[in-house]
């Protein structure tokens, strides 16, 4: 395992973080199950887990909590907040008012007294970057926060929260959470030198790209991922940019032949070999799938093969634009860019 600095935090994490999306019913995964993921996970050099209080309905948080019960320490724990949790207006966003108490509530599902990664899921228009910074600031003086980060930005809001907490003498994000793979490299164009210019840690979340580069998405075969049970239209290979995503998985299946690797090596060696990304985050549902990405811990893709690369899928480009989730509300909703 190779391990990295957090951005400038000085904490040491390995190149392979362990996400804990498919912990609990989202991946129908038992305690047991969660917990064998984790030691295995740790004993292999892991060190980064990642989860959300979002991830089924807050049990990710339980299960990983029980999972590192007695080694707390030997774990940087990372969690998020942000995303809708529940009806209630007010249980989302990234207010003072929800994210201390969605803070407090993650505290106890983990069953600890603090994370050493702190996040917000998604940026919310709704509420200022001095709100936003400060809450986190107190919560960092306050011991329940080492460091703070945050998941799905536009390039402009991390430039924008950034000038904020300068302005206002507050702590900074230092890390992002970004979407990346081979098939989505949208975040090659803006976010990645800019979290390369603030020197922020970056986390890649969905590196296998839902899937598809797993190994198990391939030209006459059935679809039968975890994934595709809940998110079908994601796979329906009768849309346009599905079949761009069928194309190029055919197409990179030869260059990781040729290389002597797995699909899922040649996606995870990509994604670690961007010089601005720190960890890659893996999201295994049984210890099969977390061995068959470990095998990935050290891959070092050769020039060669990262040329063959992008010219199948060229840099900056994502094959689904329309999944991303950092596109700008303007875009969404037309009363944002209609007078």
């Amino acid at each position: 395992m190779q391990y990295r600095t957090l951005g400038r935090t000085g904490v040491q994490v390995s190149s392979l973080a362990l996400g804990a999306m498919n912990f609990g019913r989202i991946g129908r995964t038992t305690q047991d199950e969660v917990t064998a993921v984790v030691d295995a996970a740790l004993e292999a050099g892991i060190n980064l887990i990642d989860t959300a209080d979002v991830y089924s309905g807050g049990e990710s948080e339980e299960m990983v909590g029980k999972a590192v019960a007695g080694r707390r320490d030997d774990v940087v724990l990372a969690t998020k907040a942000g995303m809708p949790v529940g009806e209630e207006r007010h249980r989302r966003g990234s207010s003072r008012r929800w994210l201390v108490t969605a803070l407090e509530d993650s505290l106890r599902r983990l069953g600890v007294d603090h994370v050493d990664l702190y996040q917000v899921h998604r940026w919310d228009p709704s509420t200022s970057d001095e709100e936003t910074l400060s809450a986190l600031t107190d919560l960092q003086r306050a011991g329940k926060v080492r460091h703070f980060g945050s998941s799905t930005f536009p390039a402009h809001r991390i430039v924008q929260a950034q000038w904020a907490a300068r302005e206002h003498r507050l702590s900074r994000y230092v890390t992002e959470q970004p979407s990346y793979s081979i098939l989505q490299r949208g975040v090659e164009t803006h976010v990645l030198p800019v979290t390369e210019e603030y020197g922020l840690g970056v986390l890649a979340w969905s590196p296998l790209a839902s899937g598809w580069l797993s190994g198990a998405v391939r030209e006459g075969r059935k679809v039968a991922t975890n994934r595709s049970t809940f998110m079908p239209q994601r796979f329906d290979t009768a849309l346009p940019s599905n079949r761009a995503r069928l194309d190029a998985v055919e197409q990179l299946a030869e260059v990781a032949d040729g290389a002597g690797l797995t699909m899922i090596q040649l996606a995870l060696g990509f994604v670690t070999a961007h010089p601005g990304v720190t960890s890659a985050l893996i999201g295994p549902r049984t210890l099969d799938h977390l061995h068959s990405q470990l095998a990935a811990a050290d891959t070092v893709l050769s020039g060669d093969v990262l040329d063959a690369i992008d010219a199948i899928v060229a840099p900056g480009v994502d094959l689904a634009a329309h999944e991303k989730n950092d596109t700008p509300p303007a875009l969404l909703d037309p009363s944002l860019r209609r007078r």
